[in-house]
This record gives structure tokens, sequence and C-alpha cells, in this order.
């Protein structure tokens, strides 16, 4: 690895002496009680971080600033959908979860029990997140876009004790009603919860209440008064929450995340890698229901005693300028967005980027999926501020590859998220044969454990899932497998080539192409369907799917396919939500399998993206090849 020699001594020992490293590390929290033992791996892949050891997420993020930064602005909320804003001292976020916590207990939420948050972006869900944090209950944040049926496979999954949502969002000026979809996710689950924790903001003057079952924020809000609710010390290794991820399956993941682990790793990072300081002020754009929005909107800022700026709205409206507005109206010294949200930004006129004083900003961060360079050289020379490209996953819950100007300045390249950040054995991998790839050739980007503290402890009930999917890639040796190609330089800079399996990356949203695939198969008068992720010059990817129909349908004719299409996409929007609709829907007569019947997803996405098929001798019949081709001639998308 080329880089300063600062960064490699860093690097080299979190390897090398990973316990004497994570032990200095977690001085940067609060600890209860001391840990008995930094890491406790008798179980590989399986990592316990700092067992024995008693902290509390909630305490680190608020509790431990009241004495000396108890006025300083927590929470800094702006919605531009409803004009709504206030700033939350540090005083004041402690007396609201507080009072949370307090519904939560009046409510018989236990200490290990599940709490779904189904919310918009408004300052009562991270309320929601650290009051369970602070009973110790499980937090699972669904995001406020899955339709019903998505929420309710995540219901039985959790079986949580109490859900809570709001009467709707709101997007673009238009409200986005939430309980119609809580309600039907209520009807479809197996196992829905005792109670649903309404936050009524008066968007939706229909909606209709479940005598017994739904209860109003408001309300109970008031019956709890200024209530004070002790801290529960958790053992580092209890959970803290449960996110969902899209697998390979239509199942979806329960990425379980650790306690003590956790809060390590993000205190850590805002030092190492985000260089923010205490006082000062963060902004990351994303939804509380991503894991960006878990640990640099809440959990991270507020536990390194930053103030967080939290936006309800669209980077366009009222105007293209909204987000370096907030940066000069909250003096933001780091701020956290994706590739997909610079690109929409990136056809508006560039004067929008010059408007607003911005000096204060130190560095922009961008992950979700590959940035590529044109993007970055554009919003960098706007704004005359320095990118930092990083890569992570929902699993990993902080950056894997990144610059860590906290521990040294080193040179960036555009399109490459640098190194592999401390704690993290990196290796690019042979598919085939595990054997680590030279410079200049492409592997899967593998982590050998143990994974360091923050990422997933196990699969939500599901340890066996855990191994499975993550670390059995290999035959001969346990790796945790990312799933994603990697390529890096001789210079030891990484570069993420996309996925190497059926998961699609969407604006930094990753889909299963099979929860798709399944959503697409329900609809009455689908046979067979196959969806592939098909690169875009906005999203990173979209999906399209390909569809054979039961009926008798000519694939050349427009009008009966563009019936089909609509239909099957208002099928996705009612069974995963508008975020998983296909781009496209293409009606032919085939799909190309191999002799064995294993659908060619490879080439049908070569042949979308313009490119070679590749290896077609299993291929069991050539006209299916030809009918993707004719579909994407007819109606290039």
């Amino acid at each position: 690895m080329t880089t300063g020699a600062l960064l490699k001594r860093f690097y080299e020992r979190s390897i090398e002496s990973p316990e004497a490293f994570w032990e200095e590390q977690a001085a940067l929290i609060h600890w209860e009680h001391p840990f008995e033992r930094v890491l406790d791996y008798s179980k590989p892949p399986f990592a316990r971080w700092f067992p024995g050891g008693r902290t509390n997420l909630c305490h680190n993020a608020v509790d431990r600033h009241l004495a000396e930064r108890g006025e300083q602005t927590a929470l800094a909320y702006v919605s531009t959908e409803t004009g709504f804003e206030h700033n939350y001292s540090y005083r004041e976020l402690h007396a609201e979860v507080n009072r949370f916590a307090a519904i939560l207990q009046r409510l018989h939420v236990r200490r290990g029990e599940r709490v779904i948050i189904y919310m918009p972006m408004i300052p009562e869900a991270v309320f929601a997140m650290l009051a369970c944090a602070r009973i110790g209950a499980v937090h699972s944040v669904v995001f406020g876009g899955f339709a019903s049926h998505s929420l309710a496979t995540r219901i039985d999954d959790a079986r949580p004790a109490l859900l809570v949502t709001a009467d709707a969002g709101m997007r673009g000026g238009k409200p986005v009603c939430y309980k119609p979809l809580v309600d039907e996710a209520c009807r479809l689950a197996k196992h829905p919860p005792q109670h649903v924790l309404i936050v009524n903001r008066g968007l939706d003057p229909s909606m209709a209440r479940v005598p017994k079952r739904d209860l109003d924020y408001a309300e109970q809000r008031s019956a709890v008064g200024d209530a004070q609710v002790p801290v529960a010390w958790l053992d580092a290794t209890e959970p803290s929450y449960i996110l969902y991820t899209s697998g390979t399956t239509g199942k979806p993941k329960g990425v379980q995340r650790d306690t003590g682990g956790y809060a390590v790793a993000l205190a850590a990072s805002m030092r190492h890698i985000f260089c923010g300081n205490p006082g000062e002020a963060m902004f990351t754009t994303s939804d509380i229901g991503w894991v960006v929005g878990h640990s640099y909107i809440v959990y991270g800022p507020l536990i390194h005693g930053m103030t967080t700026v939290m936006y309800e709205g669209l980077p366009i409206r009222p105007d293209p300028g909204i987000w370096w507005q907030l940066v000069e109206r909250h003096r933001v010294s780091v701020m956290f967005s994706s590739p997909t949200a610079i690109r929409v930004l990136k056809k508006q006129d560039p004067e929008y980027l010059k408007r607003h004083d911005v000096s204060s900003l130190r560095t922009l961060f961008l992950a979700g999926e590959p940035l590529d360079e044109p993007t970055a050289r554009w919003i960098s020379d706007g704004l005359s501020v320095p990118v930092v490209d990083n890569y992570w996953q929902t699993e990993t819950g902080w950056p894997i590859l990144s610059a860590m100007p906290g521990v040294e300045e080193t040179p960036r390249k555009f399109g490459s998220p640098s190194f592999p950040v401390y704690g993290y054995n990196v290796q690019l991998l042979d598919e085939n044969t595990g054997v680590p790839v030279p410079p200049g050739q492409k592997g899967v980007l593998g982590i050998v454990p143990p994974l360091p503290p923050g990422c997933l402890s196990t699969i939500w009930g599901d340890d066996a899932r855990f191994v499975s999917t993550y670390f059995s890639l290999f035959r001969n040796r346990m790796v945790y497998s990312s799933f994603d190609w990697g390529i890096r330089d001789e210079d030891g800079y990484y570069f993420i080539l996309g996925r190497t399996d059926d998961v699609i990356n969407v604006a930094g949203h990753r889909l299963g192409t099979r929860e798709i695939e399944e959503a697409i198969s329900s609809h009455a008068n689908v046979a067979e369907v196959a969806v592939v992720g098909v690169e875009d010059a906005l999203k990173g990817q979209v999906p399209v799917a390909f569809v054979v129909a039961k009926s008798a349908l000519d694939p050349a004719d427009a009008a009966a396919c563009g019936a089909l299409e609509r239909e099957v996409m208002d099928t996705v929007d009612r069974k995963l939500g508008p975020i998983a609709r296909p781009a496209r829907v293409h009606a032919v007569g085939l799909l190309p399998k191999t002799r064995s019947g294993k659908l060619l997803r490879r080439s049908i996405q070569a042949l979308a993206e313009g490119r070679d098929p590749g290896d077609l001798t299993t291929l069991d019949d050539a006209t299916a090849l030809e009918q993707i081709r004719a579909a994407l001639a007819r109606r290039p998308g």
C-alpha cells in the first residue's frame, strides 16, 4: 500500500495488534463498567468485542454531553416540505428522549424487545431510536418508502412489541400517507405488534385509528410529563438494533449490531475519518431508514458532541441551493452525501453552488455507489472543497475503504475510495481459488476475520445464515465476502467495480433482484421473470425486468406490452414500494437459460448495457437472447 508512513503504521498496528489498538479506541466512549477483554473470538467467525463491559449508546450520544455542552444545539431539524424548523439543544434532546423512553415503558416495552420505527425524517424518529437505546430495547428502522408487504416481512422477522409511525411523510410538497400502509402490513403480518404509536403531523385528515391498538404520541407524551428514565447499562455484546438489507433470496436479512463495538467504531471514525470537532455541525443527507442515517445522522455525530443537521426535503426544492443554504446557516464543517444526489445537482444551474457562504465546509464525503470522476471533479471544483469517496455496507456500519485525513492526509484519486480502513484486513481474492490477486487484476473484495468493532455480529435469529451468506464463498478459507468486485492499482488505491451477486445498487440503496422478481411473479399474467441491474448515468444502476406472459402476447404489440408494463410496475409499487420499481419492463416470449434451467442473468444484463453477452456454450435456446435483443431494440431505455 503506497500511503504516508504514519497512516501505514497506524493501519498495520490495527491488523497486527488488534486488541491493543481497539483498547485504545475504546477510551473514546464512556464505560459504566470496564470490559473484561477486548475480543472474544473463540467461535469464528463470530466476534464479540469488549465482552463484560457495560455501556449505553444513548448515554454516550446525549447524557455525557450535558455538563459540558448542554445548551449547544444537538439536533438542527429543517423541513422544507412543511416549513417547520427547530433546534434542539443537548438538554432539550435529553428531555425528549426521556419522555419517549417513559412512553415505551408505559407501553410495557422491555429490554431486548424490538420496536419497529417506520417514520419520515422528523425529530420524533431520532427520539424513538435514542429512547430504545436508553432502555435497552432493540430498534429496527424501516425506510418509509417500503410498501406494506415489505414492512410485514420485517414485522414477522423482528416480532416487535411496538411499531412507531406517523400519519404521513412529505415528498415534493405532497403527503405520503404511512398509516394505511401500516394498517395493511399489520393485516398481512402473522405476528403484528400489540400497539402502534402514531405521530400525527396533521397531514392526513382522513386517518383512522384502530381501537385499543393505535395510540397518539402527543397524548402519550403529555401523560408522561417530564419523566426521567434511568439508562439501562448493557453488556457491550447486547444487540442495539436490527437493520434489514436485501439478499439474494426473497427474505431480507436482519443485520444485527452490537452496542459497545458500534459505539467505539463510530467514535473512532468521527476522529480518524470524518474529522469533525465537538461543537461543530455535520450534515448527512441520507434517511434514517438506511445505515448511513443510523451511523452519521444519529449516533456518530452525537457521540462526538457535534450538531447533527436533519433534513426533510429534496435537494432541489425550493431551489437547488437549499443544501448550501443549510451549510451556511448552520456553519457545517463536515457533509456526507451520495454520488446520485450530486449528479442530480449537476443538472442544475452551477450558480447555485456560489450563492451561499460554504467556507465553514472542510470536507464533502460521498458514498453509496461508485463515484465517477466527472461528478467528483464538478462538485469539488464548484464548492472549492475536497471530496472523500468512501466505501462500506449496511453490514459493516462504517467505512471499509476511505482516506483517513484524521490520521494523515494522503493524495486522493478521483473514482477511488483510497485505502483499507484500520481494523479491516482487506484482500482482493480470486473468485474460484480465494487466492489474493496481484495489482491490476479484478478480485472479490474480502475481509479476513475477525471483523472489526461496529460490524454486524450476526443475522437476527439466524446464526447459520450469517455464516453461509458471508463466510462460505471459498471452501478452503473463512473470509467475509463483500460480494463486490474490486481492483487495486500499483499505488495501493482501490476501485470498486460492481456486484458479484444478484443484488443491485440503486442510488445507494441495495435491492435484491430476487425480491423484485417475486413481487412481479405475483402478477396474474406473469409466467416467468428475470430482473437485472442495468448501468444508469444518474442512479448507478436501475432494475430492468424481462417477463414472459401467461396469455398469448405479441412482444411487438406496443399497446399490449405497455399495458403489461404499467400493471407490473403497479404490482411492484404495492409489494415493495416505488423504490424497487423497474425502470423498464420488457415482454419476451422466452428467457435465456442454460440446459440445466439456470437463468443467464449476466448475459441479459450485458445485452441491456450494450456489452458482449459472453460465453453462451451452455445456452439452451439461442432464440431467447435474440428476443432480448429485439425487445431492447423496440423499446430503448
